[in-house]
């Protein structure tokens, strides 16, 4: 008997709870500009009152099934933010080994993913790790492993994204409605340590960074533990508060950007 694999079969592993994952590596806070933060957040979105900038680089083994793991390397940047009074993160770069992880996470979500290269290595205390595209390593972190330190080891964190499909004849609009999502990531870290290190971010078109410059590092920890992930959709938003943004998930390199020193509009 002939099959077409274009359509779905059956299947017993398609659940809609959450993904478990394995992780180590790194999680990073640091100041920079105030206006950064005023252009880079998007409504509703409510920014706080220190500019920080919040990321992890990490290495990550997803069991999508009891027989099948995923193992790839993931560069998360996010701005510290409120939704409704509610703490969370605005993530407006995400960058990751594996096509199906990409555009899966692109498609359900609504996360700004990106297909990249990255590198781990360590040498004893010390870890270094890279993320890599078009050729360029414009993301880099490393340090110095130190002492345990006594935070949790197991707490949630949420991140907000934007879902939407951009319109196919007119620029700058969508094709129905744009949602807020919120991803829940829940924590079980095994380790949780101190770091002393560095982050250096390199001049890209097509990922500028750059523009988000590290003017102080407010801390560095290596993690080690399980995490699992899942998100929800929280509201309907009017497609221009993110059609600005929206160039942050494309390969872009003609774009300008903005001048900045000005606070948006409530």
């Amino acid at each position: 008997m002939s099959r077409l694999r274009y359509v779905e079969g059956p299947s017993d592993n398609r659940g809609a709870g959450m993904l478990r994952n394995t992780v180590y590596g790194i999680r990073a806070t640091y100041e920079t500009n105030r206006e950064v933060i005023d252009a880079l957040l998007p409504r509703p979105l409510e920014a706080l009152e220190r500019p920080q900038i919040w990321l992890q680089m990490v290495h990550v083994a997803m069991h999508r099934s009891e027989d099948e793991t995923i193992e790839i390397g993931a560069l998360t940047m996010t701005v510290p933010c409120t939704h409704d009074g509610a703490p969370g993160a605005y993530c407006f770069h995400m960058a990751m080994e594996g096509e199906s992880v990409v555009t899966s996470g692109r498609e359900r979500y609504g996360e700004p993913k990106k297909i990249a290269e990255t590198h781990f290595e360590r040498d004893g205390d010390r870890i270094r790790a890279t993320c890599t595209r078009h050729g360029i390593p414009y993301f880099e972190i490393e340090g110095t492993i130190g002492d345990r330190i006594d935070e949790p080891l197991e707490f949630e964190e949420h991140i907000f994204c934007y879902k939407g499909l951009p319109s196919i004849s007119t620029p700058g609009e969508f094709d129905g409605d744009v949602f807020l999502t919120r991803l829940n990531w829940q924590r079980k870290y095994t380790d949780r340590r101190a770091m002393n290190g560095t982050i250096t971010l390199r001049e890209s078109p097509w990922d500028p960074l750059a523009d988000i410059p590290v003017r102080k590092l407010v801390d560095m920890q290596y993690v080690e533990g399980g995490t699992a992930t899942g998100g929800q959709i929280l509201r309907t938003v009017p497609g221009e508060w993110i059609a600005p943004h929206w160039v942050g998930r494309m390969d872009e390199p003609r774009n300008a950007g903005v001048e900045l020193g000005q606070r948006k509009a409530a």
